[in-house]
């Protein structure tokens, strides 16, 4: 082990993005990532993500668990489930999850990915 590496709970230093316009579905949200951590393979990432409100499509290769620090968001699968979450909630979204991720407060959270390489 090359030491501890510690995750930061705030964006400071990255610059937010818009949302690409062909994913948006509503709002013009604005996001920003801190990437804290990647392994040398580059499967496995961790850090903390900002996110304003709006809606946008998302399609997930990857598995993702997420740590809400603030914020309100709901995820709608795309057979029609929905799922509210809360600041403190903790989640994962899997690999194959598609849907809409919609910010319904500001939102910040702790995530962490894995991407299985095929």
């Amino acid at each position: 082990m090359s030491g501890i590496v510690r995750i930061p709970h705030d964006t400071r230093g990255s610059t937010p993005e818009a949302v690409a316009s062909e994913r948006l579905v509503s709002g013009t949200p604005l996001q920003a990532v801190a990437n804290a951590y990647s392994d040398a393979g580059n499967a496995f990432h961790c850090g903390v993500w900002e996110g304003d409100v709006g809606a946008w499509r998302v399609s997930y290769s990857e598995h993702e668990f997420c740590h809400l620090l603030s914020g309100r968001l709901r995820l709608r699968d795309d057979d029609g489930s929905e799922t509210e979450l809360a600041a403190g909630d903790s989640f994962v979204v899997p690999a194959g999850f598609e849907g809409v991720w919609e910010v319904l407060e500001p939102a910040r959270k702790l995530y962490a990915v894995y991407e299985p390489r095929a």
